[in-house]
């Protein structure tokens, strides 16, 4: 059921157009992601539906609800930022507390609410700690804290792991994850981070320009992208023109081939498959943990070319001759313009 549906959503700042007539429609208790490249919209999208932006024009209903006119405080939506922006001279139980005492709700059910959110954050001991006392992980689990313990109908999330270093980062990924499949609560993360985006969304947008290019799941995104710049933007695969793949497997293509280096089999078809063959020379070679990745060259073509590995396995050192199997139903076409 659709539980947030923006229509034609539109914004100029002079010449400039930041948002082009946007259409979105969010499923309630999904997580959707935003992803794009930096200036493409999606944070100030995602401000416009809190109400910190007011477009200029189109409709925005939460719920059944038109909010695009209302107050920020008055949407029931929660936010938090890539920046913790906690109270430092406040404890954790007093930052949480905040929110809800500007409600006037009584102590016993502001300190319920708040046990109960401290849990979900596995932050019950560090209830009474400060902010200068908590890690970066900590602090950014207390602000998702401050937002849940509102109980918002929508939840809005703005790069907030970008802060963090990668272990770290991809601990809280995983966290942010179990928590929202844990609340049930509709949510929207914007992020530019391909890997952070494929994790958590169960649907994802992907912008450019102010517009949304393609919205779908992770995989579909992935292996079947839109237009050109989804296949840019989304993973590392191969784009070859028509003359190009042609050239690579000796048979004549009309469209643009998206190749994802995995989908290269290294060593000789097996007899009666429908595999192509190509002979190929390795032009570099870098070991990354169970991941071999290749620079492979055939035909005068370059492309990239990923293997596992197992310990002990000797990698193909640069300048050796390989042969490439390959069935081209593994790959996406695209029209080429």
């Amino acid at each position: 059921m659709t539980y947030l549906d923006l229509s034609a959503i539109g914004l100029r700042y002079g010449d400039n157009v930041i948002l082009d007539g946007i259409d979105l429609s969010v499923e309630q208790g999904e997580m959707h992601v935003l992803l794009g490249p930096s200036g493409c919209g999606k944070t100030t999208l995602l401000r416009s539906i809190a109400g910190l932006v007011q477009p200029d024009r189109g409709a925005i209903h939460l719920a059944g609800r038109a909010i695009e006119m209302l107050h920020p405080k008055d949407r029931g939506i929660g936010m938090v930022f890539q920046h913790y922006a906690l109270f430092p001279n406040m404890t954790v139980r007093q930052n949480l507390a905040f929110g809800l005492e500007q409600r006037r709700l009584v102590r016993k059910v502001i300190d319920e609410k708040i046990d109960a959110v401290l849990e979900i954050v596995s932050l019950q001991n560090k209830a009474d700690a400060r902010p200068r006392q908590l890690s970066g992980g900590q602090k950014q689990r207390v602000a998702l804290a401050r937002a849940l313990v509102l109980e918002p109908s929508l939840l809005l999330l703005d790069e907030p792991l970008s802060a963090l270093d990668a272990q770290i980062r991809k601990r809280l990924r995983d966290e942010l994850k179990r928590i929202q499949r844990r609340t049930g609560l509709t949510s929207i993360l914007v992020t530019h981070d391909q890997d952070e985006a494929l994790s958590l969304g169960d649907r994802i947008s992907v912008m450019n320009n102010g517009r949304i290019t393609q919205t779908a799941s992770g995989p579909e995104i992935f292996y079947r992208p839109a237009d050109l710049f989804v296949a840019k933007f989304i993973g590392n695969a191969n784009i070859l023109t028509a003359a190009e793949f042609s050239r690579l497997i000796g048979r004549d293509f009309d469209q643009t081939a998206i190749i994802h280096p995995h989908v290269f089999k290294i060593g000789k078809a097996s007899e009666g498959s429908n595999l192509f063959e190509v002979a190929a020379t390795v032009v570099e070679t870098v070991a990354a943990g169970n991941v071999v990745r290749y620079v492979m060259q055939a035909n005068g073509i370059m492309f990239n070319v990923e293997a596992q590995s197992a310990m002990n396995e000797e990698c193909l050192a640069a300048g050796t001759g390989t042969t490439l199997s390959i069935n081209p139903s593994n790959g996406h076409f695209l029209k080429e313009n």
